[in-house]
């Protein structure tokens, strides 16, 4: 019994999983941290790619482009993408930056990129990510909401719902649990492929948009090449 008993003390010990911020980008290296399955780089926009938002969302409200591509082309290919304005340069400008640092973290030729105009949830259920690592940012609106890993049920995830909404399934005991990251945060989501991650990926979804409410997100993820 004694062994069992340490068994499953080691297991957990392994399954813990913590959340690390931090106000420089350098703190976005602390993803290999393996007791660590969110990383948040907590970052003010500059006035000027946050009025950039602003235009892209009233100019282009349904704007959906998923794009695959290396650093050395990102800004010219989002550029093109979002219709070579001035606003658009800003915008490629920044997110060519983010690109080229999650290729470096990872060690990536390319990535792939989703840049989207949300009027609605895309994803409004708890849940997890089958990939590796993910880097989400908003960069106007409300951002995406996530729970630590220690306060949630992992049981009630998917079918384990049971058809039940997140807030009545057991998934979180209460909903002052629920975190929520803020618009111009840039942030590295572990999930379900990265290396001894199973069981550990973050666990987060989409906010609840009010009427007329939109948001402009990115998020770039891995590429197999």
């Amino acid at each position: 019994m004694g062994a069992l008993n340490t068994a499953k003390s080691a297991n957990s010990q392994i399954l813990l999983r913590r959340a690390i911020e931090g106000d420089n980008s350098a703190v976005l290296t602390d993803i290999y941290q393996d007791d660590t399955n969110i990383v948040i780089w907590q970052r003010s926009l500059a006035q000027s790619i946050a009025q950039a938002a602003d235009s892209i969302i009233d100019s282009q409200p349904t704007l959906e482009k998923l794009l695959v591509l290396s650093p050395e082309d990102a800004s010219a290919e989002v550029e093109q993408a979002l219709g070579s304005s001035p606003e658009a340069a800003v915008l490629a400008e920044d997110i060519a930056q983010l690109v080229d640092m999650f290729c470096c973290l990872f060690d990536l030729k390319r990535a792939a990129l989703r840049f989207s105009v949300l009027d609605r949830a895309m994803c409004p259920r708890f849940h997890v990510d089958r990939v590796p690592c993910r880097l989400v940012t908003t960069y106007q609106g409300i951002a995406t909401e996530w729970l630590p890993h220690n306060v949630a049920d992992r049981s009630k995830l998917g079918a384990g719902n049971m058809g039940k909404p997140d807030d009545m399934s057991g998934l979180y005991d209460n909903a002052n649990h629920i975190k929520q990251l803020k618009s111009g945060d840039v942030a590295l989501l572990k999930g379900e492929l990265w290396q001894n991650n199973e069981g550990a990926g973050l666990i987060h979804r989409s906010p609840q948009l009010a009427d007329n409410c939109r948001r402009l997100l990115l998020t770039i993820d891995f590429v197999n090449d």
